[in-house]
């Protein structure tokens, strides 16, 4: 398999800067998902639910690569770091800005405002 994580260390102006893309990509996937969960709730076919499933497992790595890929670090679902050097900018769909942050160690429990 491919390797695609990039490793990148973002400015705040450049994570800010990315942010609308991992919004859009972020988006897009729940919408997908979204509309495969409303047809397997609707299903009765076991095979049929269980296709579907591996189509919204399909989407979420296809998140996760497209992010990694920017240099983003996937660490939940819907879940975005952007390494700064000294830690992590944080954010979580559906956060319309970028304004936490966390050590390496601290995770996403250990988040702050920025500002």
């Amino acid at each position: 398999m491919a390797e695609y994580k990039t490793k990148r260390i973002f400015t705040y102006e450049e994570a800010l800067e990315a942010l609308p893309q991992v919004q859009k990509i972020t988006t897009e996937a729940i919408q997908e998902i979204s509309v495969l969960a409303a047809q397997i709730f609707a299903l009765r076919d076991e095979d049929q639910k269980k296709r579907y499933e591996k189509q919204q497992a399909v989407i979420v790595n296809n998140w996760v690569q497209t992010l990694e890929q920017m240099g983003c670090e996937v660490k939940g679902l819907w879940l975005v770091d952007f390494d700064n050097g000294e830690g992590y900018y944080c954010w979580q769909y559906p956060e319309s800005n970028l304004e936490y942050f966390h050590g390496y160690t601290e995770g996403f429990a250990g988040r702050s405002k920025l500002f």
